[in-house]
């Protein structure tokens, strides 16, 4: 189970610091799930209900259109971007690569899914269907073409962050002329979800060798591919992993350590570097925000620990310090045994867009503190999107746009606690089912086999999917994310 853990009974300066940003504890404001149209396994989907419901898009028209700020300068930053103008030509291939010795094109796939996600906002926040048309055309023009997806072992990368974000873009324009919904959920299920679901239930002897943004990728695209398609099995997998999966996309893995006595979480990759541990930050907030607005609360799951979470991963990344415990994993094809003495400087204050989603969660509709990362989120600024960030493929894991997307005002306090309104899955011990028995971190390194381009059926039949151990060489971690 997740190891609670009193700072002052194990660590000696850390987290000690004073200065302007405070450890806060908060308690929370009543607020509720969005309503989903689906209340009970098997019935339709809330539409649009990804990362955006028809009441936050009209909130952002509304607030643009009236000049309200922040929502003004976040439609800047979309505005300014050039992925967001409706000139964007796609370009599309049979076979997208990543990893592996083949030719590395999936750069060509993640700026076309970007232009697609900001041309359908955009055309979201001001009715202009110049917008509309070129994301429909993205994503009728990648349906149409893509063949299968290929690479080494960072086709599970591939196949979890464009799949979830591509995902996103193609629920924006359900229902748009000419947008062809049935072939993209094609693609969606034959090429992206056989990677996602095969990785999440992986044959191998070490379960913790993988870090939490790899399982956490699948989750997020394999709870968006559901949400596409009306499949509650699929977002109920990913509810249930979430609860009690074996990997350290794992609630209880994923942040191994709670400091209750300072209302702090340690992250699983704080050993890591910090880039690593603020891309899982943001794909966990993801997968909480896509869950809430169809009526689960995974964001409140064993109290609130990932807004712990958040406020250490916020706090140490503005250069304050925070306790840590020395975090231990076993690691590789042999499962050698592993340490993280320290907390790593690496990318430490490095700017990616995953604060505004959380922040607004938590302070504004739950009435919680988050004093560290309120103070990040103002510090940032407005928050961009992907080409805003640097041009390779970390300035693309988020879509972005949060304050844009995910400002709000603060909810009314209220007497009861949120009730989802669907109850998916089979949740478990709200997360405390996790070990905390050394196996729990992962790595860059790979032991799956090759990814073949034969996505789908055939592949499936001829036993590509299973990823089990090899004992090839690894591939440098400082290629994987």
């Amino acid at each position: 189970m997740t190891l609670r853990i009193s700072r002052r009974s194990m660590l000696k300066a850390a987290g000690a610091a004073t200065g302007a940003v405070g450890i806060g504890i908060g308690t929370g404001v009543a607020a509720s799930p969005a309503t989903a149209t689906a209340t009970a396994a098997g019935t339709s989907f809330a539409h649009p209900g990804m990362l955006h419901t028809r009441a936050d898009l009209d909130r952002m028209a509304a607030k643009v259109k009236a000049g309200a700020a922040p929502y003004t300068a976040g439609f800047a930053k979309l505005t300014a971007n050039r992925h967001s103008q409706s000139t964007w030509r796609p370009n599309p291939q049979a076979t997208v690569a990543r990893g592996g010795d083949g030719p590395q094109n999936y750069g060509i796939l993640y700026n076309d899914i970007h232009a697609a996600y900001q041309n359908a906002l955009r055309w979201k926040v001001t009715g202009d269907t110049a917008h509309a048309d070129t994301a429909r055309d993205i994503c009728n023009a990648w349906s149409g073409k893509l063949k299968g997806i290929a690479g080494g072992s960072e086709v599970v990368l591939l196949a979890g962050i464009y799949g979830y974000q591509f995902a996103n873009a193609g629920e924006l324009m359900r229902g748009y002329p000419g947008f062809d919904m049935a072939r993209f959920q094609d693609m969606m299920v034959t090429h992206f979800y056989p990677m996602n679901h095969h990785f999440l239930n992986r044959e191998t002897n070490c379960w913790g060798h993988y870090w939490a943004n790899w399982d956490l990728c699948s989750m997020a695209s394999l709870m968006a591919i559901g949400i596409l398609c009306d499949d509650r099995a699929k977002f109920n997998e990913t509810v249930d992993y979430f609860h009690n999966g074996a990997g350290n996309g794992s609630l209880a893995k994923a942040i191994p350590y709670v400091y209750d006595d300072v209302g702090l979480a340690q992250w699983q990759e704080s050993g890591r570097d910090q880039a690593h541990s603020m891309m899982g930050i943001g794909l966990m907030g993801t997968i909480c925000e896509m869950a809430w607005n169809q009526g689960v609360d995974l964001y409140g799951a064993d109290d609130s620990k990932f807004r712990k979470a958040c406020e250490y991963v916020a706090r140490y990344n503005l250069g304050h310090d925070v306790p840590y415990t020395t975090y231990t994993w076993r690691n590789g094809p042999h499962c050698v045994e592993t340490k993280q003495t320290i907390i790593s400087e690496g990318a430490r204050g490095q700017w990616r867009p995953v604060w505004e989603r959380v922040y607004s969660h938590y302070a504004n509709r739950r009435g919680m503190a988050m004093p560290n990362t309120g103070d990040m989120v103002a510090r940032m600024g407005p928050e961009g999107g992907g080409g805003d960030y640097g041009g390779n493929s970390g300035g693309f894991d988020e879509l972005g746009f949060g304050t844009l997307a995910f400002t709000r005002d603060k909810a009314t306090p209220s007497g009861s606690a949120p009730t989802p309104a669907a109850k998916s899955g089979s949740p478990g011990p709200s997360a405390q089912g996790g070990r905390s028995d050394g196996d729990l971190a992962a790595t860059g390194s790979s032991d799956l086999p090759l990814w073949t381009a034969a996505s789908g059926a055939a592949a499936l039949a001829g036993g590509l999917l299973l990823l089990r151990r090899r004992r090839a060489a690894a591939t440098p971690s400082d290629t994987a994310e």
